[in-house]
């Protein structure tokens, strides 16, 4: 828990309002020198115990993150995008990634980026890295971020663009899409091509539960069944789609549509039903999410959701590059939506 800062007429001032928290600021909470602050981060032996902790506990509450260039910057300008995205091998964030950098360099910025996985510890450790470089700008995936990391953000005090979601209030600007809806117009797709069975086959990130949640809701209730559901706590594999569909199988489902929460793992369950003589679609749909460069060439081609991921990176960089010149953006939460593509899987 922490403690009460020493001096919380620094919560008043014009540091916090103006959404950057410096050095100074962080002292006048704790109730001691600027100096001092700075001693106690290069070498907090140097400092008594009872100090550190309040100089702790004003960080804490504060968000701020120690420059560690400072000094070494003849402006204010680092040149630098931080931009942290959970993984790099997976083509839907490596897509949108390629034309977002494409940009950026393009306007004389250069990005530092960095890997999260789907943790919120591991997304605010690495973020607190990040900072400590003083980028001029950065880009997070989604919206759900920890409460350290949001107290970061503010207290950085530079521009912060979300993809791959939308929210009506984001941290500054957001740009992507609503997975609810798009778990939503999934179940629709479904109901109007005649299946009236269905099962999820879901990874565990936060994004891909939303859009299987959204599924199962909308198809029970336009069908009134309780679709089934076979979820991992980590990501999607070619594996896992195979074992989801195995699981399927094995808690009593045999035929309708199975909807994956990406196309790794429709492309898993495509071969584990090849393997059982499963004919798809005549036995069992699958609708995968992503259209991923393979879709189009699995047996039967898969039917999925594309996000126009080029699209998404362009758009996020040039929102960046307006937001670090002070520019003000005709809206805060920009929806670029998405499109079922359908094929012969389903």
């Amino acid at each position: 828990m922490l403690s009460a800062p020493k001096n919380t007429d620094a919560l008043k001032n014009g540091d916090l309002k103006s959404g950057t928290v410096t050095m100074e600021t962080v002292g006048r909470l704790a109730g001691v020198s600027q100096v001092t602050v700075s001693r106690a981060l290069n070498d907090p032996k140097k400092v008594s115990a009872k100090t550190l902790k309040r100089i702790q506990d004003a960080i804490e509450l504060t968000g701020y993150v120690p420059n560690m260039v400072a000094g070494a910057l003849a402006s204010k300008r680092s040149q630098l995008i931080a931009a942290l995205v959970p993984s790099i091998t997976n083509v839907i964030y490596s897509d949108l990634m390629q034309n977002f950098i494409d940009v950026i360099r393009g306007s004389g910025y250069h990005v530092l980026m960095a890997e999260t996985g789907f943790s919120q510890e591991e997304e605010q450790a690495v973020l607190a890295t990040m900072l400590s470089r003083r980028p001029d700008g950065i880009l997070l995936t989604g919206i759900h971020h920890s409460a350290g990391c949001k107290r970061m953000l503010l207290g950085a005090g530079i521009p912060v663009i979300e993809v791959w979601d939308t929210t009506e209030s984001p941290i500054d600007v957001c740009i992507g899409f609503s997975h609810i809806r798009a778990g939503e117009e999934m179940a629709q797709f479904a109901y109007d091509r005649g299946y009236r069975n269905a099962m999820a086959v879901s990874a565990g990130d936060e994004r891909a539960l939303r859009r299987k949640d959204a599924f199962c809701t909308r198809f029970g209730k336009l069908t009134g069944t309780k679709p089934g559901a076979v979820c991992f706590e980590s990501g999607a594999t070619i594996e896992r789609g195979r074992s989801g569909l195995a699981q399927a199988i094995k808690n009593g489902f045999t035929n309708g549509v199975i909807m994956c929460s990406s196309d790794l793992l429709a492309h898993g369950v495509l071969i584990e039903a090849q393997a059982r003589g499963i004919s798809v679609p005549d036995e069992i749909a699958v609708i995968g999410f992503g259209n991923q460069n393979f879709s189009p060439f699995t047996l039967p081609a898969l039917t999925t959701v594309e996000v126009d991921r080029k699209h998404l990176g362009t758009e996020a960089a040039k929102a960046l590059i307006a937001r670090i010149a002070h520019q003000e953006l005709p809206r805060n939460s920009i929806d670029i939506g998405f499109e079922i593509i359908p094929r012969a899987s389903a």
